[in-house]
């Protein structure tokens, strides 16, 4: 199976390795770290004099300490810069591993640093386990941030008067697998915003203290929602109501479950809050809406006009 995790985020990760100064092998030795992951007595030496990969990197590493930092990525016998995303992911994972480092807090900022590169390719480091109770990661696929609805959403809404709109769109999208409930509640704002937009444009009055529903049906009512000239048109609205109602149910309904979690940011792994998947929900029925009510207001606007 083809990587996924491009050479582009590896070598991202590498830089942040170096800059950061990290320590990717904590409170163990090198042979001590590696052999937790791969068989180093079966793997080749690279210097003669040793048998196997404990002898040359124990002397390289230990005794004469003249290899360079970061060595480990170059070296064809761990293939991490071009192998499979599993040994790559593993390695990152066992970096942040309590046995290999005791700081929870230091393992909880690492894993959200090699996360805002991972990310890009769809992949997270997320809480497996605890033990002792300090948590154990694994490297999931989750998919990349990109929601249904969020291109037409660029597409369709970037453009508004409404300067706001862009910055929610660009907000919502980074935050999807990164702070779902980040982007949960950006999605209602998203619709808010549009709907109090398109109301301001029809001088229709609205309170700020108006919900979302609320909002949608008033910014429905201005709407011409059907071609008037297509048979049955009363009822071909109402159907067309029902269905905006219902998107507008699903993003008031998922940011009604994220406050029943709590909606605080920067929680640690062991938050069993919200997963991307309910971001993406809450972001695909938003955008969808939002960009439908948009376009629809802008074809009265063109036809009144």
């Amino acid at each position: 199976m083809a990587s996924k995790i491009t050479e582009i985020t590896r070598r991202d990760i590498l830089d942040l390795i170096f800059i950061e100064g990290i320590n990717l092998y904590g409170r163990l030795e090198e042979t001590e770290f590696l052999s937790r992951l791969w068989d180093l007595d079966s793997m080749p030496s690279t210097d003669d004099r040793f048998k196997n990969a404990t002898g040359d990197i124990w002397q390289h590493t230990v005794n004469n300490n003249d290899w360079e930092p970061g060595w480990v990525f170059s070296d064809p016998r761990f293939n991490l810069m071009s192998g499979d995303d599993e040994t790559f992911l593993k390695f990152l994972c066992e970096s942040i591993h309590p046995v290999v480092r005791s700081d929870a807090t230091e393992c909880e900022r690492l894993k959200q640093l090699y996360n805002n590169y991972l990310q890009n390719d769809g992949y997270q480091l997320s809480e497996k386990i605890k033990i002792s109770g300090k948590p154990v990661f694994i490297g999931r696929f989750i998919g990349t941030s990109e929601s249904p609805g969020i291109k037409s959403a660029k597409d369709v809404l970037s453009g508004t008067d409404v300067g706001y709109v862009s910055q929610q769109i660009t907000r919502m999208e980074a935050a999807v697998n990164q702070d779902p409930e980040l982007a949960i509640g950006t999605a209602k704002e998203l619709v808010e915003t549009c709907c109090k937009s398109i109301l301001s444009e029809c001088n229709i009055e609205f309170s700020k203290n108006d919900d979302l529903p609320k909002l949608v049906k008033n910014t429905v009512l201005q709407l011409e929602l059907t071609p008037a000239d297509i048979p049955d048109e009363a009822k071909a609205s109402e159907t067309i109501k029902r269905l905006l109602s219902n998107l507008a149910s699903i993003t008031y309904g998922v940011a009604e479950l994220r406050n029943q979690y709590g909606t605080g940011h920067g929680k640690l792994g062991a938050n069993k809050g919200l997963q991307p998947r309910h971001a993406k929900l809450a972001v695909g029925a938003a955008s969808t809406l939002a960009v439908f009510l948009m376009e629809t207001h802008k074809v009265k606007k063109a036809n009144n006009s």
